[in-house]
Parts: C-alpha cells; sequence; structure tokens
C-alpha cells in the first residue's frame, strides 16, 4: 500500500485539512507554516479565522492557494471590549480567558460552513484553546488534532503537577519539588502559571482548561512545534504516559526560510549590516507581544542594559519607552530601539546577532535555536517560566536572569542584567551555550529537512487523518 503522502495529485483525491488558529498572533504564525508545509506534500487547505485577522493571514501566506474562511467573532460579549478579535488588543490579559470563551459562540458559524464546503473535509486542525471544535469534527465523522504551541516538555510538567501533585508537600512558592520521573529537575510553585501551581487550583482558568482537557482526551492527537531530538525524553514519556499522541513536525518557523530567501532592507537590518563591518556583536532584546511588564521592571532593564556596554537592538513598544526618558539618547551609539513589528527570524539569522534577551515564549526560545543564537531567559508569564527552565538546565542552550529574591519571579536588578549579558556575550558560560545552541540548530534544520524526523512525521501525520476518515 501506498501512502498518501507519495502520491501525486491527480491520482487521488486531495485530502483537505481545516486549519482554524486561536486569535493570537504567536499561535497564528506556527499554524500558517504547517498550513504551507501542507500544501507543499499536495494538501489542500483551508484556513478559518475572523474579519479582522484575515487580513494579516492572506499577506502572511502569500500563497493563493490556500483558502482563506472569515467567521464573524461574536458580538457584545460581556467582558470583553467591543470589536477586539485579537489578544493582542486585550487591555489586559484578565480578559484572556472571557475572549477564549467567546470563541465558542463561533460553532455554528464554523459547522455551516463546513457543510457548505465542496471538497469535503479530511480532518480538523484547531489550536487547543478551541477546544469546541472537537464536536465539530465529530459531528462530521473526521479527526481532530489539537495544536499546543508550547514545548511537550512544558505540556508534560503542566499535566504531571495535576496528576502527580508533588508540590502538595511544600510549604512556600519557592520550595523545591521534583518528579518521580524526571528526579533531576527540581521545580517551584512559581515555576508555574498561577493558579496552577495552587495547591487547590480554581477559577476561570482552571475551568476553562479543564474543558479543553476533556477535548484533548478525545482527539485524535497533539501538534507539537517541536522536533524529537530536542526534547526526546519527554516526547516518549509524553506518548508512553500522557497522550494523546504527540506529533512533532517543527521547528515550523523553518518552513517560512525556503520562501523567503531575499531579505528585505529594512533600517534595522542596515542597522546590523553596519555593525557587522565594525565588528561589533549584537544582542537583541524582545519581549513579546503579550507579557505586561512593569515600569520600574522595565527602568532595571534599560539600566542593565546600558551600563552593559554592549550593542543591542530593542524592540519593544512606543508606551514603554515612555517611561524611560533619555534612554534613546544616551545609548544611541551603540543600541537601536525599534517600535514596530520586526521579522524577528530575520533579525535572529543576522550574522552579527551573538545573544536574544528574551521572555522564552516558545516561538521565540524555537526561532533562536534555529538561528543558533543563545538564549539570556527572563520569563514574565505562561509556561515561559517553564521554557527558561528547559533552556537553562535541560538543554543548555542558555543562561538566566534572576531576581534578588530568590525566587524565579521577582524584581531583577539593573546589575544582574549587566552581569549576565556580559557573560552571556563575552563570558566562558556563554561560550559553551553558544556551542550548545549551534549542535541543537543543525539537528533542527536536519528534522525539517527531507528525511528528517520532523518531514517524516507531518508524512504519517497526513497518512493517520486520511486513515481514520475512511
Amino acid at each position: 500500500s501506498i501512502s498518501f503522502s507519495q502520491k501525486k495529485m491527480g491520482t487521488v483525491a486531495s485530502p483537505h485539512f481545516i486549519i482554524f488558529p486561536f486569535m493570537s498572533h504567536g499561535h497564528t504564525i506556527p499554524l500558517l507554516h504547517l498550513a504551507t508545509l501542507l500544501r507543499h506534500r499536495f494538501v489542500t487547505v483551508t484556513i478559518f479565522t475572523t474579519p479582522v485577522n484575515a487580513p494579516s493571514i492572506r499577506d502572511f501566506l502569500q500563497d493563493t492557494s490556500i483558502s482563506v474562511i472569515d467567521l464573524p467573532f461574536p458580538k457584545d460579549v460581556h467582558d470583553i471590549p467591543p470589536n477586539v478579535e485579537n489578544t493582542e488588543k486585550l487591555p489586559s490579559m484578565s480578559y484572556f480567558y472571557p475572549f477564549a470563551i467567546a470563541t465558542k459562540l463561533m460553532q455554528p458559524l464554523f459547522e455551516q460552513a463546513l457543510s457548505a464546503l465542496q471538497h469535503p473535509p479530511t480532518c480538523v486542525i484547531s489550536d487547543a484553546f478551541l477546544g469546541w471544535t472537537q464536536e465539530s469534527a465529530q459531528k462530521f465523522g473526521i479527526p481532530r488534532y489539537f495544536f499546543f504551541g508550547m514545548s511537550v516538555f512544558a505540556t508534560t510538567m503542566y499535566q504531571l503537577i495535576g496528576i502527580e501533585r508533588p508540590h502538595a508537600e511544600t510549604i512556600s512558592l519557592d520550595e523545591s519539588f521534583t518528579f518521580s520521573s524526571f528526579p533531576w529537575l527540581k521545580f517551584t510553585r512559581n515555576d508555574f502559571e498561577p493558579p496552577f501551581g495552587d495547591l487547590e487550583p480554581k477559577g476561570l482558568a482552571v475551568d476553562f482548561m479543564m474543558e479543553q482537557a476533556i477535548s484533548f482526551s478525545k482527539s485524535s492527537g497533539m501538534i507539537s512545534n517541536s522536533f524529537y531530538k530536542l526534547e526526546p525524553r519527554f516526547a516518549d514519556y509524553f506518548n508512553k504516559h500522557l497522550g494523546p499522541k504527540s506529533w512533532c513536525v517543527g521547528p515550523l518557523c523553518l518552513a517560512k526560510r525556503a520562501m523567503t530567501a531575499t531579505l528585505s532592507q529594512t533600517d534595522e537590518m542596515q542597522w546590523l549590516n553596519n555593525k557587522l563591518t565594525e565588528k561589533q556583536p549584537v544582542l537583541y532584546v524582545a519581549f513579546g507581544t503579550q507579557a505586561e511588564v512593569s515600569a520600574e521592571q522595565i527602568q532595571e532593564i534599560a539600566k542593565g542594559l546600558e551600563s552593559s556596554n554592549t550593542c543591542f537592538i530593542w524592540v519593544t513598544r512606543q508606551n514603554v519607552l515612555d517611561n524611560l526618558q533619555g534612554f534613546e539618547n544616551r545609548v544611541r551609539n551603540r543600541a537601536l530601539i525599534v517600535k514596530e513589528w520586526v521579522d524577528q527570524n530575520q533579525v535572529l539569522n543576522h550574522k552579527s546577532i551573538k545573544g536574544f534577551l528574551s521572555h522564552c515564549g516558545w516561538n521565540s526560545v524555537l526561532e533562536s535555536i534555529c538561528a543558533k543564537v543563545p538564549i539570556l531567559a527572563l520569563p514574565f508569564m505562561a509556561e515561559q517560566h517553564l521554557n527558561a527552565r528547559m533552556v537553562t538546565e535541560e538543554i543548555g542552550v542558555g543562561l538566566r536572569i534572576m531576581p534578588r529574591n530568590g525566587s524565579v519571579r521577582g524584581f531583577v536588578e539593573a546589575e544582574e542584567v549587566e552581569k549576565m549579558v556580559r557573560e552571556l556575550m563575552e563570558g566562558g558560560k556563554g561560550e559553551m551555550v553558544r556551542k550548545k545552541v549551534k549542535e541543537l540548530g543543525e539537528n533542527a534544520e536536519e528534522a525539517m529537512n527531507e528525511g528528517g524526523s520532523s518531514w517524516s512525521t507531518l508524512g504519517l501525520l497526513i497518512d493517520d487523518a486520511c486513515a481514520r476518515k475512511l
């Protein structure tokens, strides 16, 4: 029997994959990369989104053979500001769960649109936060795979803390504990996003995640933006003891590299070129689109960067700079402050970039590894604290900035920022993590190349979806 991924169009009706990303930049981009990869394998792809998100998705894909269908986002939802269709536009992260819950109201429209498709769907790949799509897929008798934009490492730890509850023995948020299956790893309750590290977690977030967990258990598998060699112990453990089956098909950011060989000449690229000519190594600084960082904390980070005497490029928002009077002027000879969106992948792959001061969002971690750039971890929210542990303690591709109070959560001082920036850029430990990240970056490329582990897993996933639909 010949598998679909070995056949070409024409000999068989091509499978039709429905992709439904969560309305959040960091959740959408990897799924658009996945859509492109599926298209290269002769799979028909339809992406579902909302009217406000559709233009940027079409723009990103620049591939007319992938259809984009927009469904209206629910109107007048209690607890969400009007006309917000993307989590980046929420006034604060406290609106996140009401926003995620509101997407459920799209279910009837989604099912209507599915039944109107001329080419019947083979499967649904939707974000883990769109658990209600599991029910829709069931109605159409097709499998649903959920996309979890986290490492298998973090996904495993979040599941284990609920199952094993080793933190129940701890007295304080900073007392360490271990999981029986991974005794060499030390965690504290502060490594888990509240309320998930609480002894009796409750509230909207917990109810929401419990509901998603029920839909996970009914789904056909988890699609992970990771590659086997990055976290083999955790991938094996997850598939053996937790499940549903995890399919590592990443790093998905490498899908774009083949398409954009031509580099755009933006101001930041020009600036980086100049630094390369001057043989000045540059630190890239960015904390993602969602983290809420206090004005005092930003001032300390800025102070640390200023006194480190390192060249850096900092991508941030104007409102962040409003707290830093005169800073831009003082560092203008060796720093570039960018206040609009940049192509992070492109910046990280510039030859002058030698380090990344990052919040450790999973997409950023992967982009850094693929660019072979070591990370200086400064996590703020979500599963970033677990990613920071993984980056520094488990895979050894980064160093960490620690708060003064000995906790993993707390105020970080300028001296610590300065010290760790210098260590990453010039020190012996920096040299070690630079070597390790180069090796893992090469493994990432191998995984995505034809015949590599992620390349092969994607073929198996296509076959799995086709077999389940029959």
